[in-house]
């Protein structure tokens, strides 16, 4: 099976699994990592993804996949993950979660709109100094990279990055979870609680 008939499989089969969880799934990746294979799978949803959110949804794809043989028999590793700020905006629903952020858009005819997203509906999205567009007239967006966003003083921002600076601590700075699948290892019941797993992947 080729690397995008696999994909195409993979997106038919967790789709259901990731919106039975109340998430998008918005892309599957598969990249070879050595003698296995990375399979990440990124997932998403209006006001963000928690860890929690992260490792139910993990365990869940997991279990599809073993319940199958989309991906062979060799071992893998699959990591779960949420979009990182260099998603491009592509669905309406990627316009909507990037409200008031500052986006490039490149549009049909070929200009580019740039500004801050003030409004999205269901037909369209209207980008400060730029306009009104219809969906059908954006080719795609890119949010672009703030160290300040408006409304923000020094004490906000200072405080922001103190609560970061902790969430990074107790997160080791990800929002994914990573489940090691072997061919050689079972699972072991303290691994499975830190978000990691071996298993029989044949």
């Amino acid at each position: 099976m080729g690397s995008d008939a696999r994909r195409d499989r993979l997106v038919a089969l967790l789709g259901p699994v990731v919106a039975a969880e109340g998430l998008d799934l918005e892309d599957v990746t598969i990249t070879p990592a050595g003698k296995r294979r990375l399979v990440r799978v990124v997932v998403d949803r209006d006001g963000g993804i928690s860890l929690d959110d992260v490792s139910e949804v993990s365990r869940s794809v997991s279990e599809r996949l073993d319940a199958t043989d989309v991906l062979g028999g060799g071992p893998y590793v699959l990591e779960v993950t949420s979009p990182g700020v260099d998603r491009p905006l592509t669905q309406p629903r990627h316009w909507r979660r990037a409200s008031g952020r500052l986006v490039k858009a490149e549009l049909r005819d070929g200009a580019v709109a740039e500004g801050r997203i003030l409004a999205v509906d269901e037909a369209g999205v209207e980008i400060e100094g730029a306009g009104r567009y219809g969906f059908p007239d954006l080719v795609k967006g890119k949010v672009q990279v703030e160290f300040r966003r408006p409304g923000e003083d020094r004490d906000e921002l200072d405080e922001l990055e103190d609560s970061e600076v902790s969430a990074d601590d107790d997160t080791d700075a990800d929002t994914d979870v990573d489940i090691d699948i072997d061919d050689e290892e079972d699972i072991d019941g303290d691994d499975a609680a830190d978000g990691i797993a071996h298993r029989d992947a044949g």
